[in-house]
This record gives structure tokens, sequence and C-alpha cells, in this order.
């Protein structure tokens, strides 16, 4: 039996916290410290390291493919559905269709410079918070599903993950083997508890994004909670630790990719997997209440 502190992702077992990499980015204007945070993050025991190849517009694949050693046995996840645009409104634009879902794999494989990426994860675009389908980007869900499955079978991914889906989505993928589900949720953000509940089930890793609510503006806050402050005082904790901790204790299924530029904030991070909360805290944790995740990132 794996330890609490380990779980089920893509075929493999590791650490419950891994490391969020998008934060790398802003270290571009010194590359070394970038690869020193990744490889700190690596030997303080970080298995699961999750990415993109529009983050930072393929700096931070290129930061991963310097700092993990060959003996590494890091499980690299990674995920399409969206393109970077440097100069646009937003620095990613939606990559929906087909044929962008494969380029953005083959980008993504030649960043990372490998033959086989363990996980690779579908980002919808059917609600927000993020950006939401239209026009040509508006794809139906079997025909992204098709060239996944069959990336899968070429052996050029390993597994398959959804992101920003709907119950109804998550229902309709289970045939084509689904290995986690990343969704916006946090102890102020519950919208998708059934979902969460589905995925337990069925054996699927849950990885919260916005694990602390608001990283953007109109977003709820999960340090902002007089209880999340007030279990923090009480265990010498601080908010987001409490925040983070909860997400672990809620299911055991659940995974966190917390991302940070700091070495600092990264051992506070993976310092939430011996945090313990009795039954009084996660009541009174539990009776926050909730609000939708709804804003428009455009």
């Amino acid at each position: 039996m794996p330890s609490p502190e380990r779980a089920a992702l893509a075929g493999r077992t590791v650490s419950r916290v891994g490391y969020g990499a998008m934060q790398l980015e802003r270290l571009h204007h010194d590359r070394a410290a970038a690869v020193a945070l990744l490889r700190h993050a690596i030997d303080l025991g970080v298995d699961h390291v999750d990415t993109a190849q529009f983050y930072g517009d393929g700096f931070v694949n290129d930061v991963i493919r310097e700092a993990l050693a060959s003996g590494d046995d890091a499980l690299i996840v990674t995920k399409v559905g969206a393109v970077s645009e440097p100069g646009g409104p937003l620095p990613l634009r939606l990559a929906q269709r087909p044929d962008e879902l494969r380029a953005s794999v083959e980008d993504n494989l030649r960043a990372l410079g490998l033959d086989r990426i363990p996980l690779v994860n579908l980002r919808r675009a059917d609600r927000r918070p993020g950006l939401v389908a239209e026009g040509d980007q508006r794809v139906d869900l079997d025909d992204q599903l098709a060239v996944m499955t069959a990336l899968r079978d070429e052996g050029k991914i390993g597994a398959i993950g959804l992101s920003a889906v709907t119950l109804d989505v998550l229902r309709r993928a289970l045939p084509a083997g689904i290995a986690c589900v990343q969704n916006a949720y946090s102890l102020v953000s519950r919208d998708d508890e059934d979902m969460l509940e589905l995925c337990a089930a069925e054996n699927i890793a849950w990885v919260p994004f916005f694990p602390l609510g608001g990283a953007f503006p109109g977003l709820p806050k999960v340090t902002d909670e007089p209880a999340v402050q007030a279990a923090a005082t009480a265990l010498g904790r601080t908010p987001a630790q409490i925040g983070l901790a909860w997400l672990l204790h809620r299911a055991p299924n659940v995974h966190l990719i917390p991302g940070t530029a700091s070495a600092a904030h990264l051992e506070a991070n993976l310092a939430v997997a011996d945090i313990s909360l009795d039954g009084e805290t996660l009541a009174a944790l539990a009776a926050i209440p909730v609000r939708p995740m709804t804003a428009d990132l455009r």
C-alpha cells in the first residue's frame, strides 16, 4: 500500500505534492536560477512536474530539459489545447483542433527532449475561468479524443488527462481512459464536488489548479478566510499551507502542483504533506462559504 503522502497518477505512484512549473517563467531573466530551483525541487523529492509548451513561450520546457538529469525519475505532465501568442491580449491563444493538438504534442516532445510524454492533459475550453472556445475552436470532444488516443497508440503519450472540463464532458470521455482531471478547485470554490467524487470512484487523479483561489481579480482567496487564518495560527503554519493541506485531506486521489519561483515557498509548499488537520479544524474549514469561480480572464 502506498503511504498517504503518495498516490497513483498515470500508472505511477508519486508524491502527492508535485511542482507546477509555470512560475519558472518569472525567472526568464536568470535561466541558471530557474534550473537551480527545479533541481532543488527534485532533490527535495518532487517526482511530478506539470508544464506546458506555452509557459513562457517555451522557456519553461527548455529549463525542464536542462534541469532534469537522465537518472531523474520525475513524471512529466504537459497540456495541449493552447499555444503561445506573445503579442496578443493574453500570452496564449486556443489551439483546440485535432491537427493543433497533434502539433502541440510534437512541440512538447521536441522541447522536453522526450520520445514519450507520460501524461498529456487536453485543456478544453468549455467553461470559465479561462478562455472559452468560439468559431473554429469549438471542437467536438470525440474528435479531440480520437487524436489523443491515436497519439497514445503511437507511443508518443502515455496517458490522457482532461483540464477545465464539465461533468458531462468527463462522463463522455471515460471510455477513452482518463488518468486525471485538472480543474479550478479550492476550499472557497468547490463547484465540482460531483466531478471529484466521480474521479475518486473511477481511480482518476484530481489535480486542482488555482488551489488557493484568487489568482486573478474577482476570484475569492482561501488565505483571506478567518477560519483558514485561525487554523494557521493554531498550527504554526501559513494560511496558504492550510489551504493546500485541506485539499490533501479532501480525498486520497488529490494531487497538488503548487508553483513558485522562490526556494522558500517551494519548501513551504512541500511541507504541507506533513500537516495533519483534526476533525474540529476540518469542520471549521468546511463551513467556509463557497463561491463560484467564474472570472472572465480575457
